[in-house]
């Protein structure tokens, strides 16, 4: 199984910003021009880029849709995206725009028909996003947390044509204590469909423990913070054997 790095840019008020443990009032604003970190991401050698509105998860619907066509026209990346995606004509318009793939997180656990439907219609190129705080899975841009369990979710899509599941934990994320390798393999393990880490990472040796994973079904991660403040050299974990 291929490992993709996935570099993270978060979008607020068209900003790029990085938020602790996902609460919208401690975001930190890395710069204003998402399109040009896309390009600095490319530059670095990475192929694929994981972009989210969180103004959108929050607003149910895109709120950040010029920014993210800036980085679609300026990189040659693969890009895909997430927040606020519950409905299809959302899904139709970023695939139009030329992303790779969508990610739907809030709507798997409220609009299953929704869901099912947009799978139908775009296999292969729609994403579980699956955020947990203990075990639990969170909606509404991490605002609720559902009785639903993380492990749950994903045998309900588990026989579909989801081409990942990106599975974040909420209480690493942005928060540079490393990744959660034991529950990020636990749920792989419960699955066909491959599993991106996301949470946490903060140090190459936290890529190497995910990649010690792929034969459980991980099949790569999203950086953040560690990019943004550096903690991760793009060369040192690009040049992991198994990365692509």
């Amino acid at each position: 199984m291929t490992f993709t790095l996935w570099p993270a840019i978060d979008l607020k008020a068209g900003k790029c910003v990085r938020l602790l443990h996902g609460d919208m009032e401690k975001a930190t604003v890395y710069g204003d021009d998402p399109a040009a970190q896309a390009k600095a991401f490319e530059e670095s050698g990475f192929s694929h880029l994981h972009v989210v509105d969180l103004d959108g998860a929050f607003a149910g619907k895109p709120e950040n849709a010029d920014a993210v066509e800036d980085i679609i026209r300026t990189t040659k990346a693969k890009v895909e995206i997430g927040g606020g995606i519950r409905s299809l004509e959302t899904v139709e318009r970023w695939l139009s725009l030329g992303v790779s793939r969508v990610i739907i997180g809030t709507a798997a656990v409220k609009d299953p028909e929704f869901t099912e439907l947009a799978l139908n219609l775009f296999s292969g190129r729609i994403v579980l996003g699956i955020d947990a705080k203990d075990g639990r899975v969170a909606t509404e841009g991490w605002d609720e947390v559902s009785d639903i369990a993380a492990s749950d979710l994903i045998k309900r899509y588990d026989h579909t044509s989801i081409a990942a599941v990106v599975y974040t934990d909420i209480s690493r994320d942005g928060a540079l204590t490393g990744a959660n390798v034991e529950a990020t393999r636990a749920l792989a393990r419960e699955t066909s469909i491959p599993v991106i880490a996301s949470g946490g990472i903060a140090k190459a040796e936290d890529i190497s423990d995910l990649l010690a994973c792929r034969d459980d079904g991980v099949a790569g991660a999203i950086l953040g913070r560690s990019l943004y403040e550096r903690t991760i050299e793009p060369k040192n974990v690009l040049s992991l054997e198994g990365v692509t």
